[in-house]
């Protein structure tokens, strides 16, 4: 087929920025990486065939301004641009105005974009496509009055969550109705502040729930699933540890669980890749959707070990205006894959960001490891932007062998001149609870409290 473009904008930094190009370049296409002045000597920049400045280190005047990036399009005569994920990734506006600029969104349309993103609307597609969701408001809630009343068919605990929000944020959990009233001010102001949009909605908490989350693609005609990945494992509401397949669910909630996913995103003719979030309650067996990330994910690697899919190349395929070349029978799962994301942070100092200048990076290898970073030596990590640093991913023939090679992998890894929460993994790693896949969303709260980390020197190779 005639391809719809042949220059592709990555509009991102960091390791999603050097997974895309990297993709893009297996595909033949050229690459234009944009940069703010603290990315001035990136890799992606590096790697890039082309480089456009697109100003200041704050991401506000940067890799969220949207004028500045189509310029930068304009500019070095891409014809697409890929979102990455965080940013500008889930802005119905953007991908508008990439449209109406004549490029090429990689990415879903804008109407998925602003359906499938706004929390409240989402949960109302899948009330209409028969997706099971968590018992709570039909929509948003406007006051604290009606807050109460649909409370008391719901039930506390109860979530107050913003209809805007996103990776964890907005959220707030009453446990009766005067802790309900106080919250849903703060709720509401929290939400305006954060994402412009003071819209807010009501869940029940589930207490004992595990995060998982479905990969589909779709080319707008026809959607299938890359089966799940298990996201348990946060810090406040923030993945640290990821997995696939879930070892806590069975074939047959599998099987349910990822045709729930297909329905919903059949419903909203999806074009992409995409991931839909559920929760699992393992006292009842009973899954639950949440929400809908239109883009792809921070994880989405581990998928791509087990399914031996390239996500990133399906999109864009997909983008240049090819048909979804997979079939449903096509995609199998094989083995077990874990990711732990490797960020910037001193775990002993309650995560105390620690950004710097690397002054030695060695890399693990050998069979089924990977590591996708931005890193190399005498780079320094600058203080504007998420801690991510890299993510490291093994794969193998089951979960425990999965878990053994995690442990050579991170013995191996050493990023020398700043802190990262590697000792975490690495004591995570030696967990009995972890080791027989028995955890839930609150765990690693309960764990770091009940096994405080031992301060190092800034680098990886800590002792034990």
């Amino acid at each position: 087929m005639t391809a719809a473009f042949d220059t592709l904008l990555i509009a991102n930094r960091g390791e999603i920025a050097v997974r895309i190009i990297r993709a893009a370049k297996e595909l033949g296409l050229k690459t234009v990486a944009v940069y703010s002045d603290a990315d001035a000597q990136s890799l992606a920049v590096r790697m890039a065939d082309k480089a456009v400045r697109i100003g200041p280190a704050h991401a506000t005047k940067s890799y969220l301004s949207i004028d500045a990036i189509l310029q930068a399009a304009a500019d070095s005569g891409a014809g697409a641009v890929h979102p990455g994920y965080g940013f500008l990734s889930e802005n119905a506006a953007f991908a508008e105005r990439v449209e109406a600029a004549g490029l090429v969104f990689v990415g879903p349309t804008p109407h998925a974009i602003r359906t499938m993103g706004d929390k409240a609307a989402a949960r109302a597609a899948a009330l209409r496509a028969g997706v099971p969701t968590v018992p709570g408001s039909a929509g948003v809630v406007t006051d604290p009055d009606t807050a109460v009343e649909v409370a008391k068919d719901i039930g506390y605990p109860i979530m107050i969550k913003a209809s805007a929000g996103g990776g964890g944020r907005g959220i707030r959990v009453a446990h009766d109705e005067a802790e309900l009233r106080q919250q849903f001010a703060t709720a509401t102001a929290e939400a305006q502040a954060a994402f412009g949009n003071g819209e807010v909605y009501l869940e029940r908490f589930i207490r004992q729930a595990r995060h998982i989350e479905v990969q589909i693609l779709g080319d707008g005609q026809r959607v299938v699933h890359c089966f799940e990945r298990e996201c348990s494992l946060q810090r406040r509401r923030q993945k640290v540890w990821e997995e696939a397949p879930s070892a806590a669910i069975s074939e047959a909630t599998r099987a349910a669980l990822c045709e729930s996913a297909l329905r919903l995103a059949r419903a909203v003719a999806y074009r992409g890749a995409g991931t839909l979030e559920y929760l699992y309650d393992d006292d009842t067996r009973e899954f639950f959707f949440i929400e809908m990330n239109t883009r792809i994910q921070v994880e989405h690697p581990i998928t791509e070990m087990v399914t031996g899919v390239d996500l990133v190349k399906e999109m864009l395929r997909i983008a240049l205006g090819q048909p979804l070349r997979l079939r449903q029978d096509d995609i199998r799962l094989t083995g077990a894959a874990i990711e732990v994301r490797i960020n910037a942070e001193n775990a002993a100092k309650n995560f105390m960001p620690s950004p710097g200048l690397v002054s030695q990076l060695v890399v693990p290898g050998g069979p089924g490891v990977r590591f996708d970073t931005f890193l190399f030596p005498g780079y320094t990590v600058p203080a504007y932007y998420d801690s991510l640093l890299g993510k490291l991913i093994v794969h193998d023939t089951d979960r425990a062998s999965a878990l053994a090679r995690m442990r050579r992998a991170l013995d191996e890894l050493q990023v020398e001149g700043i802190h990262t929460t590697i000792p975490l993994h690495r004591a995570l790693c030696e967990d009995a609870d972890v080791a027989k896949a028995e955890f839930h969303t609150g765990f690693l709260e309960t764990w770091l409290a009940a096994n405080p980390l031992a301060d190092a020197p800034p680098m990886l190779k800590v002792a034990a």
